[in-house]
């Protein structure tokens, strides 16, 4: 019997999903690399435990694969039925046994996984609604997971680095981080800026405040992550990134 695989034969979507699912490998590696006592530790986000973040991402793959069916099916089947469900869910879940936690996390990518693959063409510009409230084709989620399982490989605290990042996602990162900046400019008052990445040609952002340095080191420091070797043009201190989201 033949595999089945991705029914969408467009090119740029079929790049996008081979992304995510390195990242949800890489994810997956360096959470396999943690031993079951080293899953109590404290993770890179204020708050949070390793387990939080492990809860997080199994559950963000069950949320954007309810999105995934919306997209298929035409019932709506928003990612959280309250605003407060998202968290109440990721503090439960935390709770989990060792194994049953790291069970949510293989089972919910894999059920994710099945939905992208099963999604017909046509379905991918399928309009649904994310947990902002913001209306986004299905062919959305794609990028939605990748950025979580990148990053948050970042945060379990056990050696994942911006720097294993392939480069097209960190560039990205960076696109997206500030155009989430640009959108909540005015009504946040937040600065412009410019990052300029020493090992790239192009510069990112025309703001006034100029920060320089790797773009994987430009791309940590612009979700919020530790960061290494980034400077300002005019020598003042690094500021503190503006939240992503």
């Amino acid at each position: 019997m033949a595999a089945r695989t991705d029914k969408t034969t467009d090119p740029t979507l079929r790049a996008q999903l081979l992304l995510a699912r390195r990242g949800q490998s890489y994810f997956s590696r360096k959470l396999n690399e943690l031993s079951d006592a080293a899953m109590d530790d404290a993770s890179t986000l204020s708050g949070w435990d390793r387990r939080h973040v492990i809860a997080h991402v199994g559950l963000n793959a069950r949320a954007l694969t309810r999105l995934t069916e919306w997209a298929a099916s035409g019932v709506e089947t928003p990612m959280y039925d309250t605003p407060d469900q998202r968290l109440e869910e990721i503090d439960f879940a935390a709770t989990l046994p060792t194994q049953a936690l790291r069970n949510l996390s293989d089972h919910a990518a894999i059920h994710l996984n099945v939905e992208w693959r099963d999604l017909e063409p046509e379905q991918w510009s399928n309009l649904v609604r994310t947990a902002q409230g913001r209306t986004v084709p299905a062919s959305e989620t794609v990028w939605m997971r990748t950025r979580e399982v990148w990053i948050h490989a970042v945060d379990l605290a056990n050696g994942a680095s911006f720097d294993d990042f392939p480069a097209e996602f960190v560039d990205a990162v960076i696109a997206d981080v500030l155009a989430a900046w640009g959108r909540r400019r005015e009504g946040e008052g937040l600065p412009a800026f410019r990052l300029d990445p020493i090992d790239r040609e192009a510069t990112s952002g025309d703001g006034p405040v100029v920060l320089r340095g790797r773009a994987a080191q430009l791309a940590a420091w612009a979700s919020g992550r530790p960061w290494v070797g980034v400077v300002t043009a005019d020598g003042s201190p690094v500021p503190v990134a503006p939240r992503w989201f």
